[in-house]
């Protein structure tokens, strides 16, 4: 991976980490759909558990942290604003996320969803019946304030609302105000369509 070779000088990276039950998903999922084309979604999940099909666990030197951080890296130079959520353990996403961040030659922007245990049960519970893992599962999973590190990490709590959150990635990271850079809308002919004023 060398994103420095390819990574637009404008566009966007923001990384949206917590445990699992924190929220992360449905922030990212907000944020995405406030910004509109042009802006990029990467799920750990889908990458490691529908692409890959990959355990995420230490010891097994996983394909899923570089192969995530390929994609990310490869959206970004090709001009797209990136959001990247995922529980995205420190121990075996670390090194991948931070050299993703000092080769990314745009602004990049880390956010970590801090909610106790006891809260991502509650929230686990309101979930659709076909989450296929268990509260045990998550209490294996969960890491307490796993913070990545980095400069200027934002921690988000627990009494943050989805819309307040994600307004909150929306401007700390420049979103709102960036440009979209990538063919779909800029050169879009379709995309001009849809924005066109309708005929009086």
């Amino acid at each position: 991976m060398n994103a420095s070779s390819t990574a637009s000088g404008t566009s966007r990276l923001a990384i949206i980490r917590g445990n699992s039950g924190s929220g992360k998903s449905s922030v990212a999922r907000e944020v995405r759909r406030r910004y509109g084309r042009g802006c990029a979604l990467v799920e750990q999940d889908y990458l490691r558990r529908i692409v890959c099909r990959e355990h995420d666990i230490s010891g097994i030197d996983p394909v899923a942290p570089a192969f995530i951080a390929s994609t990310v890296a490869s959206l970004l130079g090709l001009g797209y604003h990136v959001v990247l959520e995922g529980i995205l353990h420190r121990e075996r996403y670390g090194e991948v996320l931070r050299r993703l961040i000092g080769e990314h030659r745009g602004p990049s922007a880390v956010y970590y969803l801090d909610v106790p245990f006891e809260e991502t049960v509650r929230r686990h519970q309101t979930r659709a019946a076909s989450v296929d893992f268990t509260v045990d599962d998550m209490a294996q999973w969960y890491a307490e304030r796993d913070l990545l590190g980095v400069s200027g990490e934002h921690v988000i709590g627990a009494n943050s609302t989805l819309s307040d959150t994600a307004e909150t990635i929306l401007r700390a990271s420049g979103l709102v105000t960036a440009a979209p850079l990538t063919p779909c809308p800029t050169r879009c002919a379709r995309c001009e369509e849809k924005t066109a004023p309708a005929h009086q």
